[in-house]
């Protein structure tokens, strides 16, 4: 036997052991090159965050009527609650706002309305003849409470279509592809109509929209039959909210106009193929434009718009976002960008919208795209479609069978997921500026691992955001710059596991190490 062969191969090995033991010891010790250090700007802010949402279209108004109180009541906690379980995890994702679908009566109407779903179908509080149904959207007036008792206490009432009792054809959708399906000598009846559902839901439901939304995505035809929905050129709406902003002035009520709901983007700074109905951004908000109604007393000092088909490749998602970003701040007066509408649309090679989906393959397609709107599109408000689906597509956060009467339910990664966003993002912080220690950009970050952060007024409470879209674990470390009084932080999970849906971690001090697992949404936060 060679001794001194055997003494070299000792000291290799004793050498290579060492080194393991240092390189264990620089994570927890600090040396920068074995973690991602993302340091939080406190003198950089960015925009507010008002609210994270969802709509309670379609199934609300058969699950919230018919069901079980056992399994609405599950759903409203999995949607709305902010209570810890034993084991200090959240029970629901705690969204701090609700939209409620008002309906143009196509449900009223049956197999006549011509939409052949009849979950697309809804229910109106104006009669044929004109007269009200204040009894009316029972279903969804459950989730309406539901939603108040859990301690929601922002609600926007949308629009898709007119009462069918006045609309150019009787329907709830469009015959003329390019025109709103509401003649001009009923824009006051209309406006009427909005405000008498606003006094009334009030008194009877104790619940006050802070916002209505006239107009749904009026970019597109809305002639199939597919749901209910109307287009309107941008002269139409100017000219229709000046209406019901006179009303709303007349009953002196406190609910904003929420406008224009555009079907992409891009809409708000092109007019793409849209000629009449696109850069709604200017025609809305700059003072030299024929269609001007930013000094309206009931118009929201915001555009909302939804993020469908911009999201892929990946340099349309962060340039469509920045395109945003740049409208809005160069509008002449203040206003902000809520995104209120997504779900999965777009069929490339990461995703496609058919096919239920549970797992977090579409929980971080999502994820990234909440991020890419809020850190690159400076979004102040985020909001999801169906917070509950029937159907096999990748549209809901809750899923149930498609019974109008009973069924199973079923949570979503994605729901989850999400809530990494809604529970601990609370309503008034404000977005951070991050440096990171491999200096990738928010647009360089979207194949890696994304960050946001979020402080409130004070800044002694702050949430971190993290996606790792990689197969690999991450190490962080969180450093704080400009931030005094952080010390204890909370974790939460959400990943593949069955056991990991916004699961508390455990209690880190500013200093640790974090590993962020693979394929994963983190939430780093002193919120409780």
């Amino acid at each position: 036997m060679n001794f001194g062969g055997m003494a070299n191969i000792i000291w290799i090995i004793s050498l290579v052991i060492s080194m393991a033991a240092c390189k264990k010891e620089s994570v927890s010790t600090g040396n920068s090159a074995s973690y991602l250090e993302l340091t939080l700007n406190g003198n950089l802010t960015r925009q507010t965050i008002h609210s994270f949402g969802a709509s309670d279209a379609w199934s609300c108004q058969f699950i919230g009527n018919n069901w079980p109180d056992s399994k609405k009541n599950q759903i409203a906690d999995w949607l709305f609650s902010t209570e810890l379980d034993v084991n200090n995890s959240p029970k629901g994702i705690g969204l701090s706002t609700w939209r409620f679908n008002i309906g143009g009566g196509s449900i009223q109407q049956g197999s006549a309305s011509g939409i052949s779903d009849e979950w697309r179908r809804a229910e109106s509080f104006m009669n044929n003849d004109k007269t009200y149904n204040w009894n009316s959207h029972q279903g969804q007036r459950w989730f309406l409470s539901a939603a108040k008792e859990r301690g929601v206490n922002e609600f926007i009432g949308f629009v898709n279509s007119p009462p069918v009792a006045i609309t150019k054809n009787g329907k709830a959708y469009s015959s003329d592809k390019n025109h709103h399906n509401l003649d001009e000598s009923n824009y006051e009846l209309f406006a009427n109509y909005l405000a008498d559902i606003v006094e009334n839901v009030q008194a009877n439901d104790g619940i006050l929209f802070k916002y209505i939304s006239p107009f749904n995505e009026p970019q597109w035809d809305w002639t199939d039959g597919g749901q209910e929905g109307t287009p309107a050129q941008n002269s139409e709406i100017s000219t229709l909210i000046k209406v019901i902003n006179t009303e709303f002035d007349k009953r002196n009520l406190s609910t904003l106009l929420e406008l224009p709901e555009s079907a992409q983007l891009n809409f708000l700074y092109e007019n793409d193929n849209k000629k009449g109905r696109g850069e709604q951004v200017s025609s809305f908000f700059n003072p030299s434009s024929s269609e001007y109604i930013g000094n309206l007393s009931h118009v929201a000092p915001k555009v909302a718009a939804h993020s469908y088909y911009t999201t892929w490749p990946l340099s349309r998602l962060s340039e469509t976002r920045m395109k945003v970003k740049q409208a809005v701040e160069a509008n002449s007066s203040s206003i902000e960008f809520w995104m209120t509408e997504y779900c999965v649309l777009e069929n490339n090679s990461e995703i496609s919208g058919n096919g239920r989906d549970l797992s977090m393959n579409t929980a971080l397609y999502t994820a990234r795209v909440i991020f890419t709107d809020l850190c690159i599109g400076n979004a102040s408000s985020w909001q999801w479609w169906l917070a509950v689906s029937p159907y096999d597509y990748k549209d809901g956060l809750v899923y149930t069978d498609y019974n109008k009467n009973d069924g199973a339910i079923y949570d979503s990664k994605l729901l989850w997921s999400f809530g990494n966003f809604s529970r601990f993002i609370i309503p008034g912080m404000t977005r951070l500026a991050i440096t990171r220690s491999d200096s990738k950009t928010e647009e360089q970050s979207l194949d890696n691992l994304m960050a946001g952060a979020f402080v409130n007024e004070d800044k002694s409470k702050a949430s971190v955001v993290l996606i790792n879209y990689r197969d690999s674990k991450i190490p962080v470390k969180i450093s704080l710059k400009e931030i005094v009084g952080l010390s204890g932080l909370k974790v939460y999970l959400t990943d593949g596991k069955s056991e990991n849906n916004l699961a508390y971690q455990g209690d880190y001090s500013i200093s640790e190490v974090i590993e962020i697992p693979p394929r994963s949404v983190v939430t780093i936060t002193n919120v409780d």
